[in-house]
């Protein structure tokens, strides 16, 4: 059973194709190992999280103040991880779908935990200086979900799969850039 989970995230690392092809991956167990990634790397990104927090409070000065609790961060690492998959659900299953798609709502549930298995590297940053590199594991997450969305919703190519997937941040993308021309078009008096 734990060789079987240790089999799924080293897939999900290396971005193997096979580990969403092969429907052995999302049997029974597969919402327990979906539970186990999710919950790890909640707990995990308390390390960057903690690293960040203490780096802002001593550079502003706050004090006796304190960060979320660990029930709050566990608690809202289930709750995106339900909000994207209902988004993916949404977008890729009811709005966009293949003349294939035949993909159930726990299916995609179990492939964005296992997307998430890359977020174990934000072990590794343990310094301020290394804070950076928190986008290594985002990029390799979406890589990886664009991967899985292609492959369990059975889309011909890429495009669909990145469009679906990156939405979010592109719209959010547009946006941010949207306030930051006005704030500099803007006149101060």
């Amino acid at each position: 059973m734990f060789g079987e989970f240790l089999s799924i995230v080293f897939k999900s690392i290396k971005l193997d194709k096979s580990l969403y092809k092969d429907n052995k991956n999302f049997g029974e167990a597969s919402i327990y190992f979906a539970i186990t990634i999710i919950l790890l790397t909640s707990l995990i990104s308390l390390i960057p999280g903690s690293v960040f927090f203490n780096h802002m409070t001593s550079v502003f000065g706050i004090n006796n103040f304190e960060g979320p609790s660990i029930r709050s961060i566990l608690i809202m690492s289930f709750f995106v991880w339900l909000i994207k998959t209902v988004y993916l659900y949404f977008f890729g299953v009811v709005i966009f779908p293949s003349k294939s798609t035949s993909c159930s709502f726990r299916k995609l549930l179990v492939l964005v935990a296992y997307a998430n298995a890359p977020f174990i590297f934000y072990i590794f940053i343990f310094n301020i200086g290394l804070i950076y590199f928190t986008f290594v594991p985002y990029i390799w997450y979406c890589i990886n979900l664009i991967i899985g969305i292609k492959i369990v919703l059975e889309y011909d190519n890429y495009f669909k799969s990145i469009i679906i997937t990156l939405a979010p941040q592109i719209i959010f993308f547009l946006w941010f850039m949207s306030q930051y021309t006005n704030v500099n078009n803007s006149v101060l008096s």
